[in-house]
């Protein structure tokens, strides 16, 4: 503990904003008191890099706010803060720093308000704005080491993401942490590797079809499955208020996500580890996303392609990849046969009858697609290529609506 009286110290925190920056801040005995665990882990020289980096953080609710918190107590020297929401009362469960103080201030203001009387000697500024086409130049501009995609909003984070490639910048994003609750399930990969999450599958689709970018953006994610879905603002029980009253920004969502805070929070701490990490030159290997049995998923794409070969004469009708058919076997049918959807032992042990599963078109007439694939067991699929899809809704109404969810499933996260 520094023995360092109120008033020098507050002189000394003065002459060091207004006249040292970066490497020099820890020369000074409070900062490298308050930055000493840190010195200690990456040592001195690599604390100088983290100390004069520049970080863009945009998006300040649950997962911004926590990495921006972890960036400027980690002794990053410069931050841009940029969020055009304001502070509600439903934020405190997941905010980093805002009380009920903040509430109705800007998110941005907020964050630099709390953060100044944490780290004063931090350049902090904040941008009360939307990131869009329009506000790039203003946003990215600087050269900063490292960009924080916070967003979560589809079309805003698939415009910054590819405005930080095109620029050259390092950037790491954050896909969805709402309606969650495993920690376990957080992992950092390539977007192309993220799986499980609705908002990566949307992101990765755009920028390939918009942008022509394929990977090569590391994404924070969870493995595990959204365990509720948006709710609906309510009046009461009998009547839905209009969303667009809550709007602050035209064309974002407004539903409700139900979020337990810890996770955002985890996800935001994920995020500011791996950025600081990388700004001390500190080397980490992330662990792998492993895809447990990839091998099945090749079996069971080359099972269809003969199978197609064999029943229509050409595997020219099967439109759907190696990635497509993991969604299609994991997240609609569970690794089950179609005919077998009971919830019981689902995710144990869920290849242990792989040998007796293949992929089938559920509506013969058209081509093999995540929105007309079927999985079965050998003998249920020749029973089905032997039967009609109207005979189906005949004699099995049940079976019919199940498979015309789950299909119209697949229609909606392929915007089909």
């Amino acid at each position: 503990m520094l023995n360092v009286s109120v008033g020098r110290g507050r002189k000394r925190l003065k002459d060091l904003r207004d006249g040292l920056a970066g490497s020099d801040l820890l020369t000074d005995e409070v900062v490298s008191e308050q930055l000493t665990r840190n010195i200690q882990f990456f040592g001195m020289e690599s604390q100088k890099k983290v100390t004069e980096s520049f970080v863009v953080v945009i998006g300040l609710g649950g997962v911004g706010s926590h990495a921006a918190s972890m960036l400027l107590r980690s002794g990053v020297g410069r931050l841009l803060l940029v969020d055009f929401d304001q502070v509600s009362l439903s934020s405190l469960n997941r905010h980093a720093v805002a009380t009920r103080e903040d509430v109705g201030i800007p998110k941005a203001i907020c964050l630099q308000k709390h953060f100044s009387a944490i780290y004063p000697e931090c350049q902090i500024e904040a941008k009360v704005q939307l990131y869009d086409a329009s506000s790039e130049e203003e946003i990215l501009s600087g050269n900063p080491d490292f960009v924080l995609d916070c967003i979560d909003n589809i079309d805003t984070k698939v415009a910054l993401l590819a405005a930080c490639v095109r620029r050259g910048l390092r950037v790491l994003s954050a896909t969805g942490a709402g309606a969650r609750a495993d920690p376990t399930r957080i992992r950092i990969a390539d977007l192309q590797e993220s799986s499980n999450d609705p908002l990566s599958r949307a992101v990765r689709y755009r920028l390939r079809k918009d942008y022509g970018i394929d990977g090569g953006i590391p994404v924070v994610f969870s493995l595990e499955k959204p365990k509720v879905k948006l709710l609906p603002f309510k009046i009461s029980a009998a009547e839905e208020e209009n969303p667009l009253d809550y709007q602050i920004v035209p064309g974002f969502r407004v539903r409700i996500i139900p979020v337990l805070g810890t996770i955002p929070a985890i996800f935001g701490q994920v995020m500011a580890s791996y950025v600081v990490t990388r700004l001390a030159g500190f080397s980490v290997q992330t662990e792998p996303v492993v895809n447990l049995d990839l091998d099945h998923y090749r079996i069971l794409h080359q099972r269809l392609l003969e199978h197609e070969e064999l029943i229509y004469g050409s595997a020219g009708q099967v439109l759907v990849d190696i990635e497509e058919i993991m969604y299609v076997v994991k997240e609609l049918w569970h690794g089950r046969s179609a005919r077998d959807q009971s919830q019981k032992g689902i995710g144990r042990k869920m290849w242990r009858s792989v040998n007796e599963l293949m992929l089938v078109r559920w509506d013969k007439s058209k081509p093999a697609t995540v929105s007309n694939l079927i999985l079965l067991k050998f003998i249920e699929a020749e029973q089905h290529e032997s039967t009609t899809i109207d005979r189906i809704r005949e004699e099995e109404p049940e079976f019919y609506s199940l498979v015309t969810r789950v299909l119209r499933r697949a229609e909606m996260d392929f915007a089909l």
